[in-house]
């Protein structure tokens, strides 16, 4: 199973920070927010993702292709031409991620629909996979949503979680079913999507 990150929006709500670098590149204890997004999701053994690019989507491709250079410390020897990365404690083992990363450019400007429609390529083998935003971490198990996906049979299941009241929300029946979507109620009994989608 993948997982779907979008990467490409602009992070215009954390204003001076996403002029320097993209949303997800903002570090939380020292790494990046899609770091910790991926380390989750491979805690729950996936390890397969295909991320959404589009804002400052190079400086995403430039952490992942020098990953232990961002990571690690490092040893550069001009004089024989040769460099190498190691850990703070000196022990030299690295604590590899088991991970493959598909890095696609959606366009700058292009919608939330857009950028998941451009991952279709990538996706057309799949028989489910999971989708989710490149700045929101969360604690939700990710192993007992697509247990209920798999178990309800619906064409898609989104994580919801009760917001403070500035997002729209979806009214959710008995059954579990979306009924509707309302636009940034106000009140505190609404659910909006937690960003982890199935």
């Amino acid at each position: 199973m993948k997982t779907v990150i979008l990467a490409g929006g602009l992070g215009t709500r954390l204003g001076e920070e996403t002029t320097i670098r993209p949303k997800p590149l903002v570090e939380i204890g020292g790494r990046p927010i899609i770091w910790h997004i991926m380390k989750y999701y491979s805690h729950f053994g996936i390890n397969d993702f295909v991320i959404l690019l589009g804002y400052k989507g190079y400086m995403v491709k430039e952490f992942f292709d020098n990953y232990r250079r961002h990571l690690y410390d490092m040893k550069i020897d001009f004089k024989n031409n040769s460099s190498s990365s190691f850990k703070k404690d000196n022990n030299n083992s690295f604590e590899e991620e088991n991970w493959v990363i598909e890095l696609i450019d959606t366009g700058e400007n292009t919608m939330t629909g857009g950028r998941l429609k451009r991952a279709y390529p990538y996706l057309k083998d799949e028989s489910s996979f999971c989708f989710t935003y490149g700045d929101g971490v969360s604690n939700i198990n990710i192993n007992e949503e697509i247990e209920f996906h798999n178990k309800h049979k619906k064409t898609a299941t989104i994580g919801a979680v009760y917001p403070p009241a500035r997002f729209g929300a979806l009214k959710i029946e008995n059954d579990n079913s979306v009924s509707s979507f309302i636009e940034k109620p106000r009140g505190d009994n609404a659910y909006i999507s937690g960003g982890f989608l199935y």
